[in-house]
């Protein structure tokens, strides 16, 4: 039985708007991309993960990464660490920073920087320090924690893990339908995840594979709520679309793709920002007359107008005079928080 204490029942009442969610990360699901991607309907959006210890022995400068923008709704942060110690005071630390509204721990990244150390899908091995874990974050806050886990190591035992998360406090735990062993091969297992669902009390979300409307719709019934991660990449309206509203015309993609490069600069600077555009900007370009073209001359851009030229140039009846970042970032000045950092 989980022993998870009374605090406010963020997950569910958020997965019943539709239960469409945002995966965290890295190098993604920054500050500009959780804003567009809530705008078009996700129940909530994960930060890229933040190193429980980097916190604790760095202080602010280690937050810069899940930092959030003024007045960020739903905000959850998401850590990563293997220390119950250092992830109870970490997350004491970013509660009292930021306010969140949960927190997250990453049990699934298979990035071996990540899992050396003890974290990410390194948990899934040790179902009780998995346990302890999210027991430490849930005392050391008065908001709810969760965890995100995939299948496995190299074997299937996720409903031992999730059940071990479930006892020690997780208001709800995202799966991944792959071992730590497949990385992002192969398919997601979306029985398995069913399997894993029909084991717990508490809500399960899953993840893995959805990029579609159709695949949104024949996986729903599987689990509580479904996380979108690379599908949403260059495609933020992907959550309106899932939940039943219509897709974006050739306009209002461009329109988007160009307020997503201003955002970007606003937060980081035009340097950086334009920089970091170049590994999502290709997304937002597929499957439309121009869309090539655009495509392999995107990743050189290095500022707005070299952007604005190569749209208008491109989509000549696309007028981008108008676009606007919108109030949540008016005025934020990159510089004011010292600039953000650059993911790889």
């Amino acid at each position: 039985m989980s022993n998870t204490p009374a605090k406010p029942n963020f997950h569910r009442q958020q997965l019943e708007q539709g239960g469409a969610v945002l995966a965290p990360m890295a190098g993604f699901s920054d500050a500009p991309f959780r804003l567009l991607c809530r705008e078009y309907g996700a129940a909530w959006a994960v930060t890229e993960m933040v190193s429980s210890m980097g916190v604790v022995m760095n202080g602010k400068k280690s937050f810069e990464i899940g930092e959030p923008y003024e007045g960020e709704p739903n905000l959850v942060i998401q850590l990563f660490g293997a220390d119950p110690q250092i992830m109870a005071e970490a997350g004491a630390k970013l509660y009292e920073e930021f306010k969140p509204v949960a927190l997250d721990i990453n049990m699934g990244c298979p990035v071996p920087k990540i899992v050396k150390n003890g974290g990410g899908a390194c948990l899934l091995q040790t179902p009780d320090l998995a346990h302890d874990l999210i027991s430490a974050l849930g005392k050391a806050v008065p908001i709810p924690v969760s965890a995100k886990i995939r299948l496995g190591w190299d074997k299937y035992n996720a409903i031992e893990v999730a059940k071990a998360l479930e006892s020690g406090g997780a208001a709800s735990i995202a799966l991944h339908g792959r071992t730590r062993a497949q990385a992002y091969t192969g398919q997601a297992d979306w029985d398995k995840i069913e399997e894993v669902s029909s084991h717990l009390q508490v809500p399960l979300i899953g993840s893995g594979d959805v990029t579609t409307k159709a695949m949104f719709e024949e996986r729903k019934h599987k689990a509580s709520g479904i996380m979108i991660g690379r599908g949403a990449i260059g495609r933020p309206w992907i959550f309106q679309e899932v939940l039943g509203g219509v897709s974006l015309e050739i306009p209002d993609i461009v329109r988007l793709a160009y307020r997503h490069c201003l955002l970007n600069v606003e937060w980081y600077g035009e340097h950086t920002g334009m920089r970091q555009m170049r590994g999502v900007l290709p997304h937002y370009f597929k499957g439309f007359a121009g869309a090539n073209r655009v495509r392999q001359q995107i990743t050189q851009v290095s500022s707005l107008e070299n952007v604005r030229l190569l749209l208008n140039e491109i989509f000549p009846e696309v007028s981008l005079d108008d676009v606007v970042m919108g109030a949540a970032f008016e005025g934020h000045k990159a510089a004011t928080l010292n600039g953000h950092i650059a993911r790889e």
